[in-house]
């Protein structure tokens, strides 16, 4: 069974690339890295370790948060018919599923008893759901504020995660999937956003922590390597790919 865990864990990695890219150019691409290989770092070599308390928690906090954030994106995309909240709900699933095999892999109860959309094992999290919907239903600005303010949230767990007391190897390598994939998901909404004449202000991140983030190249899991990319209007834009990695559209 772990084996089999193992090899889902690779798979979902290797499927991280492609929806990331797809969030940002609005479309569904193929993703290839250098070589034409798939655009991650495999984990079925890397050990199962024993967990602390510190992974324990995390992990099952990091499961539901991802949850929030394909949830709020699916009711987000009933409203608005803008091509992040089609795409991105796509990515988040990906990430619910790396962090639910993680789960398995180690042998811990999985908090998510029940997939409907809305539904959290966690009150924090139900309701900062609710909190999100109402905000982002106001207007398209406030919509594409929120996905930003989830991808904030998203971007400083994982990084305080990975800068504290998360040593096993395989936990790592699938946060720093997810937190790469969450810094795209935060240039597709800014992106977006600007083409709404308004500018996010970051709510848990510093502002020169997300300024390094705007500044930066789009991401691209193991091999490849993506360029900037900014949104416009109704979720039309297209971001402008560079680096060993190719991303047909």
């Amino acid at each position: 069974m772990k084996y089999v865990t193992t090899i889902i864990l690779a798979t979902l990695l290797a499927m991280f690339s492609t929806s990331e890219i797809q969030a940002r150019q609005g479309g569904k691409g193929n993703c290839q890295g250098k070589g034409g290989g798939q655009c991650s770092t495999a984990i079925a070599d890397l050990p199962v370790e024993d967990l602390n308390e510190t992974e324990k928690t995390s992990l099952l906090k990091m499961r539901e948060e991802e949850k929030l954030a394909r949830d709020v994106y699916l009711t987000l995309g009933k409203k608005w018919d803008v091509n992040v909240f089609q795409n991105i709900p796509e990515a988040e699933q990906r990430h619910m599923d790396a962090v639910a095999a993680l789960l398995e892999r180690y042998e811990l109860d999985d908090p998510v008893t029940d997939d409907t959309v809305g539904v959290f094992s966690s009150e924090e999290f139900s309701r900062l759901y609710d909190k999100l919907v109402a905000d982002g239903s106001r207007s398209l600005a406030d919509a594409l504020t929120v996905g930003a303010t989830i991808e904030d949230l998203d971007i400083f767990d994982l990084n305080e995660a990975l800068a504290g007391d998360i040593d096993n190897q395989d936990i790592r390598q699938v946060y720093g999937n997810l937190v790469r994939g969450s810094r795209n998901h935060m240039r597709a909404f800014t992106g977006q956003l600007e083409g709404q004449g308004k500018e996010y202000t970051a709510q848990y991140l510093s502002n020169d922590e997300l300024a390094a983030i705007l500044d930066s190249d789009w991401e691209r899991g193991g091999n490849g390597k993506g360029g900037k990319g900014k949104g416009n209007g109704q979720g039309k834009g297209h971001g402008k790919g560079h680096g060993k990695g190719q991303c047909r559209g």
